[in-house]
């Protein structure tokens, strides 16, 4: 028998809760498990009933149908929500989206409408359901024989880099590996930049265990050992291999253990997240090597774009597929003409992320040591990484497992 699509009815109007209620409650494979009168009630309920679906009212009294979806798909990125408006105004299209919303219906939605895209996105769910099952076991076991190699489905490998600096790859990995990270899907981060990385400062973690105490011992790395060196971050739960303390000491990790470590830690966690200095040295073109996704950085500057060009050209001429790639246009001011659609063109490769200039919220979390993801969850930037996480796992499941 399919598994019924379960279904929680959000909205501050009784009698729209009730029609809703009614015209799902003949379909077989659906079910209703709750309905909610509020944005703070719909996080409690979705908390205590997992369901596969949310339809999302926008407009609510103590808190926006937005707001909601947003805490909802942090606390379970399973839940598929489907927003409900009398605007069909492209601007909160846009917003629901930046939230996680999967559909966007304007009420009162015919019938079949609302039941097909119930439908779509209760696939959806399902989907994801299953995978995160299957990574969770994995992880499980790999945890319980990592020494052994056991056969992990492997966790995959996502780099973060850019060719040219000051375009904000560690602000951007750091928050994204905070934002794919959930118990069913633990992270770990790992710092490329082996002589300036700054993941353990932009966590308020520096001064302890380093990427040192791990890479003479990569041909034999035994899980206490690698627990015992990997920081936890306590806000987020995210792990994280930090680079050595001293530049000179940089040279101190081959590439080839850098390589090992790579592949020891994506048969423990699901994602792996690395930070790269934008020099292609050794250290570099490993984890490239190594990844399943390139989230390539660039600003709206023509020189940042020019270097982005010089790097697909080369990514060409090795041999890369752009399916790996994943463009993201980092610190987007509206105001300048430079758009990211026009960048896509230029490079003849689509911007799949664009994450806003925010500087009252970005600086002041790299300053206090506290990513944005962990205490501003609701700012624009935030719901953009968010988005950009989706995507990237939108793009994992279409390259395979």
């Amino acid at each position: 028998m399919a598994e019924k699509t379960r279904v929680l009815v959000v909205d501050d109007i009784a009698e729209t809760r009730e029609n809703v209620r009614k015209l799902l409650q003949f379909e077989s494979d659906i079910e209703v498990v709750g309905t909610a009168r509020s944005g703070k009630e719909a996080i409690q309920l979705a908390d205590e009933l997992k369901p596969d679906v949310v339809l999302m009212d926008i407009n609510m009294p103590d808190m926006d149908g937005i707001t909601a979806t947003g805490t909802i798909r942090q606390r379970n990125p399973i839940a598929q929500i489907i927003m409900l408006s009398v605007q069909g105004d492209p601007n909160y299209m846009r917003r629901a989206m930046l939230a996680g919303a999967r559909d966007f219906l304007t009420k009162p939605p015919m019938a079949d409408e609302l039941i097909s895209a119930v439908r779509r996105a209760g696939e959806m769910a399902h989907v994801e359901r299953a995978k995160t099952a299957q990574v969770a076991a994995s992880v499980a076991a790999a945890t319980a024989q990592p020494a052994m190699g056991a056969g992990f489905v492997n966790g995959r490998v996502i780099m973060v880099y850019s060719p040219k600096g000051g375009t904000g790859v560690t602000t951007l990995a750091v928050n994204l590996a905070i934002t794919l990270h959930n118990e069913e899907t633990r992270t770990v981060l790992v710092d490329g930049n082996l002589q300036f990385g700054d993941v353990a400062i932009f966590l308020n973690e520096q001064g302890k265990n380093t990427i040192l105490d791990l890479a003479p011992r990569a041909d034999e790395l035994d899980a206490d050992v690698v627990d015992g060196v990997l920081l936890k971050h306590p806000s987020s739960g995210i792990r994280v291999l930090a680079a050595p303390s001293k530049p000179e000491h940089a040279d101190h990790v081959s590439s080839d253990q850098f390589g090992k470590l790579l592949d020891y830690l994506r048969k423990v966690y699901a994602y792996v997240i690395v930070d790269t200095s934008h020099a292609l040295n050794e250290i570099t073109l490993t984890a490239l090597d190594a990844s399943d996704i390139l989230v390539l950085v660039g600003t709206q500057d023509i020189p940042a774009i020019k270097n982005i060009r010089l790097f697909l050209d080369l990514l060409n001429t090795i041999g890369v597929q752009r399916d790996r790639l994943c463009l993201v246009m980092n610190k987007y001011d509206k105001r300048i003409s430079i758009t990211p659609e026009k960048i896509g063109e230029n490079l003849k490769q689509p911007v799949a992320g664009v994450i806003p200039l925010e500087e009252a919220v970005v600086i002041p979390s790299v300053n206090r040591g506290i990513p944005f993801m962990v205490d501003n969850k609701t700012k624009t930037v935030a719901r953009a990484v968010f988005a950009l996480a989706e995507s990237i796992r939108a793009q994992l499941s279409r390259t395979g497992e």
